[in-house]
Formats: structure tokens, sequence, C-alpha cells
């Protein structure tokens, strides 16, 4: 009878799970702030999409880390770079059978670690967004599903659109961070990906967590410049912002459990003060009640596990 009444249905087809590879790397690397996250050299990709694919996940998302970076990021866009070269070999192996997507940012790429082209003391929008379009061109080539832009440059959705159409590729589709918050849950990110800003912070560029106005006026510019998918990140923390762009746009809505929200849960799980089952299993719930009809999340692989067995 529960099973009959129960509103809200979670399963391992509501999920995306991160990938991080990296350049020249020899063997798994673990990441010390997020406890079963790894750096997975270019070896040892085929291996995880195997898992995720098998548990019924349907999608990834790939995160590079390169062995080289300049001021402008040109190992983002780098035909032969690591990011193309995983697309290229998952694609090559897997078909169709998993969704590739990817994530069209700069702070992996620059040395000075912001999501944009640094001139000065400040971020150049409108240089920032063509090397965004040759990025995702590039990802494009190799044989990406989805680009998802998270720099939130302002027009990097119109812009990256139109270099796609322009180049042939109009089936790639477009994930955007629309609403991608200035958060201090991601953190152990930067730790993963080896991405923090070497000066100032990323306050220009990304929402205030105390504007949701602000908020719902970047999902709509998206939507306007012909985004497929839009996103709210973080997730836990933003619910009446996944709530409030379900209840007013006729979108997919994707949310993005950051890593924040995963290393509390880890942290608190291993001094045994919750259940990490249980406590993952209600704030995907959560997530997914609130209104997203996808979850990026750390939790894809042991959360699919639970699910299937329950």
């Amino acid at each position: 009878m529960r099973e009959l009444i129960q509103e809200t249905n979670l399963s391992p087809r509501d999920f995306i799970c991160p990938v991080f590879v990296q350049e020249d790397l020899k063997t798994r690397t673990k990441v010390d702030s997020m406890s079963e996250i790894e750096r997975l050299p270019l070896e040892d990709i085929n291996e995880e999409v195997g898992i995720i694919s098998d548990l019924g996940i349907p999608a990834i998302m790939l995160f590079g880390i390169p062995s080289y970076k300049d001021e402008k990021g040109s190992s983002a866009f780098d035909d032969k770079g690591i990011v193309q070269k995983a697309i290229s070999q998952i694609r090559q192996n897997f078909g169709d059978k998993i969704v590739i997507m990817a994530d069209v940012c700069l702070c992996q790429f620059t040395s000075t670690g912001h999501c944009g082209i640094v001139q000065g003391n400040k971020i150049d929008n409108d240089e920032s967004l063509a090397v965004l379009a040759k990025t995702a061109l590039s990802q494009a080539r190799a044989g990406v599903d989805t680009v998802s832009p998270s720099a939130m440059m302002d027009g990097q959705v119109a812009t990256i659109r139109k270099a796609l159409d322009d180049d042939g590729f109009t089936d790639v589709s477009i994930m955007s961070h629309s609403a991608k918050h200035r958060s201090s849950f991601y953190s152990p990110f930067r730790d993963a990906a080896e991405c923090a800003p070497k000066f100032g912070d990323r306050k220009t560029y990304q929402v205030p967590f105390t504007n949701s106005r602000e908020a719902i006026m970047e999902v709509q510019t998206d939507i306007n410049e012909g985004v497929d998918i839009v996103m709210i990140k973080p997730a836990l923390s933003y619910l009446d912002l996944i709530a409030e762009t379900r209840r007013r746009f006729d979108v997919p809505v994707a949310a993005y459990s950051v890593s924040g929200e995963y290393a509390l849960v880890k942290g608190a799980a291993s001094k045994g003060w919750i259940n990490e089952k249980d406590i993952t299993e209600e704030i995907l719930y959560s997530i997914k009640r609130a209104g997203a009809d996808m979850i990026v999340t750390y939790f894809a692989k042991p959360a699919a596990k639970f699910l299937q067995e329950s």
C-alpha cells in the first residue's frame, strides 16, 4: 500500500555520475576530501564506465585534469586533450550505450584557476566565450553527446549553440549550469579537479546565494538562448530554486548534488553519527521531490546499488 501511494520515485536512471580523468596519471588516485572518489588515468576509463553502465546509470559527466595549464586554458580545446581522448575512447568502446556529457569550463585548464580568461585583475567575458565555444566544439568532434558549460559567463549558451550549429553539430545538446551559486560546498571538488583560483574568488560571475530572483533570471536567460537542460547547483541548500524552476519552466531540470554535500555525509558517516545509506536516500529523494528530472551526484554508484537491492 505504501508503494502504491508513494508520490516520488527514484531509480539509477535518474543519475548522472561524475568521472575525473587526469592526464599522464599512471594509477588511480584517491581524492582525500571525497572518500571513495578517485582521479582516473585514461587507461582505466573503460573499466569505470562499464561499472557505471552495468549499475543502470545512463550518463556520465567528464571532468579533466590536464598536465599543462596556461593563462588561455589552451588544453581545454586541444583535440588531443585529456577530455577529448576520454570522450573518443568511451564512444569507441560503448557506442550509444551511455550518454557522454562533459564539463565546459576553464578553471581546470587555466594557470589562474578561474573559470574564464583573466585580463588585468578581472574576467574578460567575451574572450572567455570564444574559448568556451572552441572547447565545446573540440568535445563535439571527439563524440560528446552533451556539453555542459559551467563557467557562468554571460551569453555562454548562445555562443556555444551557434558554434555547434555552424559546425554541423546540431544534435549535440547543451546542459548549462544555469544557476551556479557562489558556494562553499564546492571546496572538495576544487581539491579533486585541482582548480582552486590562484587569487581572488568567483563572486563576480557566480550567483550570490542570497538572490533567488537573480537565479531564476539566469535560468530564463539560458532558456532564451536555446539551452536543452537547465541546472541548479548546488542542490541540497537550493531545493526552493529547483522547485521554482520546475514550476515556472517546461524544460528538463537537472540538479547537481555537489562535492561538499557528499563530503559532509561521508565525514559524518565515518564517525558513526549518521546512517550513510539512509541519509543518502533521503537527500536524493528530496532533490527529486523538489522537481529535478536528473541528478548529478557523487553518490550515483552506491545509490544505484542500494536502489537495485531494495
